[in-house]
């Protein structure tokens, strides 16, 4: 994969940061090789990564089944609790109406995201629902990793077009 020398000047300024995306990437890669789109999350508590997920909903078939849900999901019964507040979420791509609003719920204190959805991506691509007065308010990164995660998305509908 090509590596965007933005990027790299930025891991050199943050690179815990990178290195948990770099963790999202790679669950992104296990959703691939069992044909669901790639995209890849984990839940970071106190400077370690403590839930991982992937893409399942066609495995599960379950509309809930998208990777930072599953992180998420995760991470809440890690440490036993339904309120994320001092957990961030890293996530390939930019996350759906479902999983911003579950965000929002669990309280999760910052989102890092790859690469925008433009179909249903409701953080800077259809909307922002973050920007509503809602009881909590998320923090946001974008653009972490995100021509890798570009990349991979780009491939695998390619290779689905190709069947």
């Amino acid at each position: 994969m090509n590596q965007d020398p933005d990027i790299t000047m930025k891991s050199q300024e943050n690179p815990q940061k990178y290195k948990y995306m770099k963790a999202a990437l790679k669950e992104a890669q296990k959703a691939s090789s069992i044909n669901e789109v790639p995209v890849g999350a984990v839940v970071v508590y106190q400077d370690k990564i403590i839930a991982r997920g992937h893409n399942l909903r066609e495995k599960a078939q379950s509309f809930h089944a998208h990777a930072e849900f599953i992180a998420m999901l995760k991470a809440s019964k890690k440490i036993g609790s339904w309120r994320l507040e001092d957990c961030d979420v890293y996530v390939t791509m930019e996350p759906c109406p479902m999983c911003a609003g579950a965000m929002i719920q669990s309280r999760v204190k910052r989102l890092y995201y790859g690469v925008k959805d433009p179909k249903a991506g409701v953080v800077d691509s259809i909307m922002n629902l973050f920007e509503y007065t809602f009881n909590h308010h998320v923090e946001v990164e974008s653009g972490l990793c995100a021509e890798e995660s570009k990349i991979m998305i780009q491939e695998f509908f390619k290779k689905l077009r190709n069947k």
